[in-house]
């Protein structure tokens, strides 16, 4: 009987593979955030790398943010007036829809913006270039490629999210302002006055905090994706897609978690509710 050999079994497809456990992702990522965190602090500074991605980022990020904050800001004040209508408390009209946006709608739109355009950018172009190998290349000339590649793009996104907040929350409160003044009819003084007697300082600092912390969170897990892409092109497109899923599911439970701190400390009652 003649002998059979046993033929070798093909291997599966990438996409029967098995998802990657989360833990196992999320403690990739700590590692990653971690050494990349420390290369900031690590010369050489990568001034003009900086410079370059501030630019795309907060520059090119300008004419969306502002368009987004345009309509945001319109349609927020077309719900305020509609609801406070039915209870006569038009003349906190103002001051609910600059706390919404300074404290909420402000970061986490931008951040969303941030999150389609840099991040995937940020991604893409890092898993392009692991793929073709130049960040191989990088390492074997001795450049550290977190230093060189990942270290700008998070700090300029720490610096551009509060950038591009403060201005999505003029421009949305101008058009709000529109709405609720011109198309409305509501008084401007009444718009105007109750925003410099309810909304804090705090308010707005807050939302810039929250910014600041999104921006480079999500900016971060964009760098790791594209660090970590393999498999040629569609390896690329994996990892833009899971960059920007990654991005906007932690946009949503980061500000959970901060808003959630802040808070947990006593409340005081804001002056002027009682005029």
């Amino acid at each position: 009987m003649a002998e059979q050999t046993a033929a070798a079994p093909k291997p599966r497809p990438s996409w029967l593979k098995p998802l990657e456990h989360p833990l196992v992702v999320l403690g990739e990522l700590s590692m990653f955030a971690g050494q990349s965190a420390t290369s900031i602090f690590r010369r050489p500074y990568r001034v003009g790398l900086l410079m370059v991605q501030l630019e795309f980022m907060a520059y090119g990020s300008m004419f969306v943010v502002g368009l987004t904050g345009l309509f945001t800001g319109m349609v927020l004040a077309l719900q305020t007036v509609y609801a406070f209508g039915l209870f006569n408390a038009q003349s906190l009209v103002g001051a609910t829809v600059e706390i919404s946006l300074a404290r909420e709608l402000a970061p986490i739109f931008t951040c969303i913006v941030l999150v389609a355009r840099v991040g995937s950018a940020a991604a893409t172009e890092l898993g392009t270039m692991r793929v073709t190998e130049q960040i191989d290349a990088l390492e074997t000339m001795a450049v550290d490629p977190l230093n060189y590649l990942v270290a700008p793009r998070i700090v300029a996104a720490a610096i551009a999210a509060p950038l591009l907040t403060m201005l999505f929350n003029a421009i949305a409160l101008f058009g709000a302002y529109g709405v609720a003044v011109w198309a409305k009819d509501l008084s401007p003084g009444t718009f105007l006055n109750r925003i410099q007697t309810l909304v804090d300082v705090k308010d707005i600092t807050n939302g810039l905090g929250k910014a600041a912390v999104i921006g480079f969170v999500v900016t971060m897990i964009a760098c790791y994706r594209g660090y970590r892409a393999e498999g040629g092109a569609r390896g690329v497109g994996i990892a833009t897609t899971q960059a920007v899923v990654g991005g906007l599911v932690a946009i949503f439970a980061i500000d959970y978690i901060y808003t959630a701190i802040s808070l947990s400390g006593p409340q005081q009652p804001a002056g002027g509710l009682g005029g």
